[in-house]
């Protein structure tokens, strides 16, 4: 479950997918023909050959969704690149390759279809077996090749022949004795299920195939069960080795029950049984070995269980088209009784299956998908061959996961296991009155955690049951479910939060609407809720929600849903979202809103959880407006819809929260907004007076609200200052209009005397109150409205910073001058006229002056800060943002009209960027844009802004910026090398610009990246020549401030890649580099002590210079030879020996000691 409050909305996906599966033929055959047929001559050159060998993982990857197109082309492809294999006089390298292209292909099309073309006559045994023998194991680079191999000797052990006749006459006097086939391939199958590579795959594949066979598994299937066992039992998923070896003895395993036969198998299954119990794999943290484990347990349970289908299950019609429409109508809907010859014959079941069937219930509670997932299938298949009672009782037992004790996790594998159940038949419909209250509660779990929620898998597994389940039940079956499962379906594919469970439910609706033909109005609906248009959740909840409300089985749950389930969202969107859509449903089901849901949402209102109480405030404010709206058209008052309990409970909602005082703290950054918008719908509605004292308390809180707008957070300031404004301007023009001249006066007062206020917040809020008041609240009093406002516009020396209450009393200005009116010969104190014109205008006009000719050493400092901005943005990694800033650069650079003044090295800057060659300059591509913009480095003024751009783009991943950023920086320092006051200035901007970047992860990464470029390349050769050079010293400084405490993987290897940089500096340096080094080689984390331990020996080995002679050999084996992710005590037993031939002080541990 994705826990950010965002979404990412669906515009313009209907496109990418519609045109995601149009592909009629595989249409690059003469490309890949080319492809495969240039191998001989681009596997020499390492460019070639990765281009070409990434050009046909493009081309395939465009088939995954539709690998059967490939079916045709699969032989040729095959057999060219087996020509390559088989040809003696391949060079390795080539015949990699070919093993490459092969398992590209095997990986779009699967293997279990492209293995079935390998050649596999018996003459095909030993040259496999050869060419698989000469591979070596820990060759990192060849595993497809080895990967290969071992399915295609799979293949090949499927000839019909004893093994025994390959090997001729084993026992000749003549030689050594040679191994039998049998056991050289058993060998080989062993070897490779304990690699770490993909290798240990193919090798489970191969022991499936070659054990089974009627020879082997009477000579060598008892020994590899128990080398097997042996194996699992000795290995330890606490440690990687062992993991490896556990994950390759279970795939062996799930693989061999799988496959072979369930007599050859069942001896040995109560065995392998117990020893799986005692690998306790349920603790393990590998989720890989938690899946094994539950997909062997189930193969187990499997050959446990005789192989037959249960004759009670139910059926619907048959799988043939044909047979069903012979059939009655009638007959359709019946499930396929047992014939009374096919009466359930009576066996007794193992006792070991009550393990399997408990260890498979709590595979469905793990905490992964892909064990639930597989502990699912297996409650299917082992329930298929269980008696009925039997059968029911694991029904009853995956309905226990369904409690609000389990979590959602249990709930997620019980919705995947009633869906296999529901699809198999295994589910009958005498269960489905128990099934489908759990399923709808399960379209709905939304349980809080923090400040998200989880579920959203449990609700997408939900809608899996339902599709599960309309393929399965005939109509007859479904039909008492049919209104409660469409209405569940409709109101989860329209407002749910998660996209993927709105999509998830709409193909359930639809799959419901195909095949029982019994949902309410099933194919209106699905025109309009289809797959694309849920994709939006606006438009789901403003726009769909009314369509589908229309039609009366969907009206009220709907409404229910939004009251009970979404106004007390944790999500703010969601619960704004849900009060609108309760605003447009309101004309559905008006008497419902009036009479239901706004007595229960009244008392929620004043309740004691916060988001109930928020979403409730705004659904009261929301449905109110709506029913107004209705009662206008028939020009009848609010008080005709709304009874008087219900306009006294309105009226009530603020003085209860404010006796409460629940406008305090973070909650009233929600009520307060809240209220507002409650107020201002109320006015909108004209709400019968509801007394002074309540009119006086709205009032009051607009203006606390104003008052104290500074005290909110940042994110939650601009709501309530909307919020309050728009109130304010509602509430004036509905309550205040026959109000005395003195009220108003005291108002306006009020208002103007907080505009000098010594907070920005608190000009800002009142300035906007001004600009909201209503034309009767400014007639008289608009020249003291304007003056307040000019008053705020003006600079003084304390108030210098408020740019945004500057802005707001501008835009205040303006929609007083709308509300009044412009009248040429009216009274200053009404409307704008030739009286206050000069007073508005200058106000206006002075703002633009302050920017452009008042303050001219203002403006330069503002031109200079734009220059460097724009410099520092020109040089970033992102090419649309650079090529904007790069062009607004050059624009401000060329302003003719009037030219911009001040711009910092102006001769210098027309020199780099001539004015001839602005236009044609493209920023987006890297090859042009640096080359020029790392020139600016030569400038003092642009120099820091320059090298914090490059920092980002120099240390990024885009390989072009990358590229061509570094190559224009290196060029540059190539080009001041022998210039120590050049290389002096430049390396201060670089220190300085870490300093002021320290532990800013997105500068100060890259900026490690970047560095371990410019030492590596000898950019600061000038500073080597010197013993102990400060520069070196203070970056060695930094980089040990920036990796404090970290646990940044990126961020710490980076840093390594640095500190062996910095050894290339003479003097004590190299002893203070040296130490953090060895401190890094015993760093908690076993990546970065080998990462440590491989840096510093290519150190080593670059610098010959850093230790003494007779040492090195001895300091590189101990480097190379030690196990250095090890457990920490060994690994500094090593260390500490790498501390004392290198006579460094050995670190020492700092203990901590609590406070007493």
């Amino acid at each position: 479950m994705a826990a950010d409050g965002s979404e990412r909305e669906e515009d313009g996906s209907p496109d990418v997918i519609a045109s995601g599966n149009i592909l009629e033929s595989f249409m690059e055959n003469q490309e890949t023909r080319d492809l495969i047929g240039s191998l001989r001559t681009v596997w020499q050159e390492l460019v070639s050959r990765e281009v070409c060998t990434q050009r046909f993982v493009v081309i395939m990857d465009k088939y995954q969704e539709q690998p059967h197109l490939l079916d045709p082309h699969l032989d040729w492809m095959l057999n060219s690149l087996l020509e390559i294999i088989q040809d003696k006089a391949s060079p390795p390298v080539l015949f990699h390759l070919a093993f490459k292209f092969l398992y590209i292909i095997s990986k779009v099309r699967g293997y279990k279809i492209f293995l079935r073309l390998f050649p596999h006559e018996v003459v095909d045994v030993q040259p496999v077996l050869e060419m698989i023998s000469a591979q070596d194991p820990k060759d990192h680079e060849t595993w497809e090749t080895r990967y290969m191999l071992l399915l295609w000797l799979s293949m090949t052990c499927l000839i019909p022949f004893d093994l025994s006749r390959l090997d001729g006459n084993i026992a000749s006097d003549l030689g050594p004795k040679r191994k039998p086939t049998m056991d050289i391939i058993l060998d080989v199958a062993k070897s490779y299920l304990v690699v770490s590579d993909k290798a240990r795959d193919a090798a489970a594949v191969l022991v499936s195939k070659f054990i089974t066979r009627p020879d082997v598994k009477q000579k060598r299937m008892a020994d590899f069960l128990d080398w097997t066992l042996s194996t699992l039992s000795n290995a330890s998923y606490l440690t990687m080795e062992g993991t490896i070896a556990m994950d390759g003895m279970l795939q062996a395993l799930a693989q061999l029950f799988k496959h072979g036969k369930r007599e050859d198998c069942l001896p040995y299954a109560s065995i392998v049984l117990t020893c799986l119990d005692n690998c306790n794999l349920c603790d393990s943290n590998q989720t890989v070995l938690r899946k094994l484990g539950t997909k062997l347990v189930q193969r187990l349970g499997l050959t446990f269980l005789k192989t037959k289908v249960a004759n009670w299950r139910y059926q619907r019609g048959s799988r043939c088209l044909a047979a069903n429409l012979l059939q009655s109508s009638s007959d359709t809907q019946k499930s396929n009784p047992a014939l009374p010859g096919e009466e359930e014959e009576a066996y007794d079941i193992p006792e070991e299956i009550e393990n399997v069937v408990e260890q498979l219930l709590v595979g469905l509670k793990d905490k992964d998908t892909i064990v639930r997932w597989s502990a699912a299938k297996g409650i299917g298949r082992l329930t298929g061959r269980l008696p009925k009672e039997l059968a029911d009782d694991v029904v009853g037992s995956v309905l226990d996961c369904f409690s609000f004790q389990e979590t959602n996790n249990a709930w997620h594998g019980g919705c995947l296991a009633l869906a296999e159940l529901g699809r198999r038949g295994l589910l009958l419909p005498s269960r489905l009155p128990d099934v489908v209250p759990l399923i709808l509660k399960a379209l709905v779990y939304d349980e809080k955690r923090g400040a998200c929620s989880v579920g959203s898998n449990v609700r997408d597994a939900a809608c899996y049951v339902c599709w599960a389940f309309a393929r399965a039940y005939d109509p007859q079956e479904m039909n008492p479910f049919v209104n409660e499962i469409a209405s569940a379906l409709v109101i989860a594919a329209v407002f749910d939060r998660d996209v993927n469970c709105r999509r998830a439910a709409s193909a359930a609706f639809q799959e419901n609407v195909g095949r029982q033909g019994t949902f309410p109005h099933g194919i209106d609906i699905l025109t309009t809720a289809d797959y694309f248009a849920v994709g939006n959740r606006a438009n789901c909840y403003l726009n769909i929600s009314v369509f589908v409300a229309g039609f009366p089985e969907y009206t009220k749950p709907m409404i229910d849903h939004l009251v009970e389930m979404k106004i007390n969202h944790w999500d703010g969107v969601v619960r704004e979202l849900s009060t609108k859509a309760l605003h447009n449903l309101t004309p559905t089901a008006p008497q419902y809103m009036t009479e239901t849901v706004l007595p229960r949402l009244l008392p929620l209102a004043i309740g004691t959880d916060l988001h109930t109480r928020h979403g409730a405030i705004l659904a009261c404010a929301e449905i109110t407006h709506a029913v107004y709206k209705l009662s206008a058209q028939c020009n009848r008052p609010l008080s005709d819809y709304l009874n008087n309990e219900t306009l006294a409970g309105l009226a009530a909602i603020h003085p209860k929260l404010q006796e409460r005082q629940l406008y305090r703290g973070l909650g009233g950054e929600l009520m307060r907004p809240a209220v507002c918008c409650l107020v201002e719908k109320l006015s909108l509605s004209q709400f019968p007076h509801p007394g002074e004292d309540i009119i006086g308390g709205w009032l009051w809180l607009i203006t606390n609200s104003l008052k104290s707008l500074h005290l909110f957070s940042s994110t939650a300031r601009q709501k309530i200052k909307e919020a309050a404004v728009s109130a304010l301007s509602t509430l004036c023009q509905e309550y205040y209009k026959g109000r005395a001249a003195a009220a108003h006066d005291d108002l306006v007062k009020q208002f103007t005397s907080e505009l000098q206020s010594s907070e920005e917040m608190v000009r800002c809020g009142f300035s906007l109150a001004l600009g909201a008041l209503p034309q009767f609240l400014l007639k008289g009093r608009l020249q003291q409205v304007l003056g307040g406002l000019r008053r705020v516009t003006s600079i003084s020396g304390k108030d210098v910073g408020f740019a945004e209450s500057r802005r707001d009393a501008l835009r205040a200005i303006a929609q007083v001058c709308q509300t009044v009116g412009v009248r040429a010969e009216g009274s200053a104190e009404e409307a704008v006229c030739r009286e206050n014109m000069a007073l508005v205008y200058n106000t206006l006009l002075n703002c633009m002056n302050d920017y452009t000719t008042d303050s001219r050493g203002d403006v330069g400092a503002c031109v200079q800060r734009m220059m460097c901005a724009l410099s520092q943005q020109s040089a970033e990694k992102i090419d649309r943002y650079r090529a904007f800033a790069g062009s607004v650069f050059l624009n401000l650079l060329y302003f003719s009209d009037p030219p911009v003044p001040h711009v910092p090295h102006r001769e210098e800057l027309e020199r780099i960027f001539p004015r001839t060659q602005a236009e044609s300059l493209n920023w987006n591509a890297p090859s042009q844009a640096f080359p020029r913009i790392t020139q600016l480095l030569g400038l003092a003024t642009y120099r820091y802004y320059v090298l914090m751009g490059l920092t980002v783009s120099v240390g990024g991943l885009t390989e072009s910026t990358v590229r061509y950023s570094a190559q224009g920086l290196f060029e540059y320092l190539r080009a001041i090398q022998n210039d120590t006051e050049q290389m002096d200035a430049f390396s201060a901007s670089l220190l300085q610009v870490f300093r002021d970047n320290q532990h800013i992860d997105r500068v100060s990464i890259p900026l490690l990246k970047m560095l371990d470029q410019m030492l590596a390349n000898g950019c600061f050769d000038i500073y080597t020549q010197e013993e102990n050079h400060p520069f070196a010293s203070d970056l060695l400084s930094l980089c040990r401030e920036e990796i404090k405490r970290s646990k940044d993987i990126q961020k710490l290897r980076s840093s390594i890649a640095v500190f062996c940089g910095l050894i290339q500096f003479p003097g004590d340096i190299r002893k203070k580099v040296l130490f953090q080094l060895l401190l890094l080689v015993c760093h908690p984390f076993p990546r970065i002590r080998k990462t440590t331990a491989s840096e510093v020996y290519e150190m080593l080995l670059t610098y010959d210079d850093v230790v003494e002679p007779e040492i090195l050999d001895e300091v590189m084996a101990v480097l190379s030879d030690s196990t250095w992710d090890a457990d920490l005590p060994t690994v500094r037993e090593q260390r500490n020996h790498l501390c004392d031939l290198l006579k460094v002080p050995r670190p020492t541990l700092v203990t901590k000691v609590s406070p007493s």
